[in-house]
């Protein structure tokens, strides 16, 4: 494994990698040179660790901007301010319907975790 490279997917000065334009540098290089070291032999199975790891990378991402929307919701209503958190549960809502779609969270925890936000922000505005 080359030295700058850890299990945790960072880059040369050890920040973490993520975003298109880093996939895209991940794409064009050598598997090996990235740290994806998989136990295929056959090809199609190495092309399907590939894309595999193609995949887990953008639902990282995807993930990720959930999670964002979703404490961005939490920080306003912790702070008190009952405007800024129904503009963030409006703008955390078609974000957290899109990753239903995209298989990248289970209907039931999406509806979970809309109607726990939505709880919070009628809560306070009560």
């Amino acid at each position: 494994m080359p030295p700058n490279i850890d299990n945790h997917r960072v880059g040369e000065n050890n920040t973490p990698l993520f975003g298109s334009a880093c996939l895209r540098e991940l794409l064009i290089l050598d598997p090996d040179s990235i740290g994806i070291h998989t136990l295929a032999n056959i090809k199609s199975a190495r092309k399907r660790a590939r894309q595999a790891d193609k995949t887990r990378l953008l639902k990282m991402g995807q993930r990720s901007r959930m999670r964002t929307h979703i404490k961005a919701v939490i920080a306003a209503v912790e702070k008190g301010d009952k405007d800024a958190a129904a503009a963030a549960y409006k703008a955390a809502v078609p974000v957290i319907d899109a990753m239903i779609g995209k298989g990248i969270v289970n209907k039931n925890k999406a509806a979970r975790h809309k109607s726990r936000l939505n709880k919070m922000v009628k809560a306070l505005a009560a």
